[in-house]
């Protein structure tokens, strides 16, 4: 169980309910303890290695059928991608603490274990309640670190860091130093926030709910992994209740507020499109830029975010439009999925007529939320 600490009060006054989900199992099988890629397939490869670059990705490798991306941290390539006739998510994979929880995995799950090749290591292929497919690796082959885009060093009121020099930061691609998370949209939230605790061992920073629905549960939830006393992300996966499963973003760490904003303005004289941003969030508190590639995946440039151990308990609060950043321009339609859109009309249809969490009270309660 966590400790009594500071952390206790740290998001707000509103808190879990008899009958709510806890925001950690008990017994989990393993606990993984990062983020370890996402996988993509892509019409074009050539397209998604420019975007990459403009964004601020290092190319690993290339082919005509494959693409590897990379930050500047040593680590795993942060995007997989392989060529196909349709654009699409495929899902992420996630970093076990070694072998040992990969054979725990694999005799729980009855799924195979077997060699990453050139990746290194060894994987085990798993199906969430949803249907998105999800890896979970160990001992994979660290890339070296690249060199990377530093700070700025900032006067503050009266304490002066910085003298006889000036700031120019260049109107440069903001170099992406990791991958920090994914959000991810099902009309299964219950059984796959369950699913994520009991099985990968993450536990909930952070839960949301509909306006007008607090007695019906959470909503949203933004999931860390468990380190015990070793800081993690606040959130490595956020899951958010929809009518159909499907990626929403995913979010890639700078250096600073300069950064984001030089690599936002090199965006914007390309002409990519720009969801959202520049802002702070409330429930992570990182910086934010919104971004959408040119196959309409929203990406996000981050800096400063909240990081957690595993002592500090959910915190609950009211999901709405205005409550999703502390400052900032307002919230977009297009960060919103609120933009006109034949497959998201399609997917409400169809999430609504299933057999689902997501039925017409919670489709009222989202579009309380657009509006709030």
């Amino acid at each position: 169980m966590p400790a009594a600490s500071a952390h206790a009060d740290l998001h707000g006054e509103h808190g879990a309910h008899p009958g709510d989900p806890h925001d950690r199992a008990a017994q989990p099988v393993v606990k993984v303890v990062d983020i370890a890629w996402l996988e993509f397939e892509k019409q074009n490869i050539g397209q998604a290695e420019r975007f990459a670059r403009d964004f601020g990705f290092t190319t690993v490798s290339r082919t005509a059928d494959e693409l590897s991306l990379r930050g500047t941290w040593s680590g795993a390539p942060c995007i997989l991608i392989r060529r196909s006739h349709r654009s699409r998510f495929v899902g992420p994979a996630f970093r076990a603490a070694g072998h040992d929880d990969l054979l725990r995995l694999s005799r729980e799950t009855g799924r195979r274990m077997y060699p990453l090749g050139e990746l290194g290591g060894s994987a085990i292929d798993l199906t969430d309640p949803s249907g998105m497919s999800v890896r979970v690796v160990a001992d994979i082959t660290d890339l070296p670190s690249l060199p990377d885009q530093h700070p700025l060093t900032f006067n503050f009121g009266d304490k002066v860091e910085r003298f006889n020099a000036t700031q120019r930061p260049p109107r440069e691609p903001a170099r992406v130093q990791r991958l920090g998370h994914v959000v991810i949209e099902t009309p299964r939230f219950r059984e796959n926030l369950a699913w994520y605790q009991e099985i990968l061992g993450m536990i909930v920073s952070d839960f949301l709910f509909f306006p007008g629905q607090r007695d019906r549960g959470p909503t949203m939830a933004f999931i860390r992994c468990d380190r015990g006393s070793e800081m993690a992300d606040h959130h490595t996966l956020a899951m958010t209740l929809g009518p159909m499963s499907r990626y929403v973003h995913s979010a890639y760490q700078v250096a600073d507020l300069d950064a984001v904003a030089a690599g936002g303005a090199y965006l914007a004289d390309r002409g990519y499109h720009h969801a959202w941003g520049i802002g702070r969030h409330i429930q992570g508190s990182q910086l934010f830029d919104y971004w959408r590639d040119l196959d309409k995946f929203m990406v996000e440039h981050f800096a400063d975010g909240d990081m957690f151990d595993s002592t500090v308990e959910a915190g609950w609060a009211p999901f709405t439009a205005s409550g999703l950043a502390q400052w900032g321009p307002p919230v977009t339609r297009d960060f919103l999925g609120a933009n006109p859109d034949p497959e998201l009309l399609k997917g409400f249809l169809s999430g609504l007529k299933n057999d689902n969490e997501f039925d017409v009270h919670r489709l009222l309660g989202l579009l309380k939320v657009a509006r709030s």
